[in-house]
């Protein structure tokens, strides 16, 4: 317990963090809420007081540290607080992050046709990354799209599912 209150109260020791793993997978990741309502509390357990509710399904979420069957996650606005594993998803998910509308392409290359524009704010699902770009599916639009304009992906990672 001594341990939970170091990590809240000072979460940057390192040494804190290496405690709070429950899993060999790496921190921080991302994943996507599986429920289409979460409680999100203070702290790792139902003891803890509820901090607020996600209400979509979907959502993707990053995961910064792990206790027991908890996760701590933080959200595309920065928000944090704890979930049980069983609420969060392996499905890759993001959150368009622009000031003004993207273009999905046809083909992860420069100059490809232009399929759609994404609104700021929209929900996709994420198929594949490359080194710039995402394969993605958003609203029944499918293409590619710039890896910048991602909340949900870290800038050096790649992944094909």
């Amino acid at each position: 317990m001594k341990l939970l209150l170091l990590l809240l109260l000072f979460p940057s020791l390192a040494f804190a963090q290496d405690a709070f793993r429950s899993t060999d997978l790496p921190l921080p990741r991302f994943v996507s809420l599986s429920a289409s309502e979460a409680y999100v509390r203070a702290g790792p357990g139902k003891k803890y007081p509820i901090k607020w509710v996600f209400k979509q399904k979907s959502l993707p979420l990053e995961i910064i540290l792990e206790f027991d069957h908890w996760r701590k996650v933080r959200d595309h606005e920065g928000e944090e607080g704890w979930l049980h594993k069983s609420l969060l998803s392996g499905r890759r998910t993001a959150i368009v992050k622009a000031d003004t509308q993207v273009p999905i392409t046809r083909k992860p290359e420069p100059g490809s046709s232009i399929n759609a524009y994404l609104e700021p704010g929209v929900l996709i699902r994420i198929h594949e990354c490359t080194q710039y770009t995402c394969s993605i599916n958003a609203s029944g639009y499918k293409g590619w799209i710039d890896k910048a304009y991602l909340w949900g992906v870290y800038k050096d990672e790649t992944f094909d599912k």
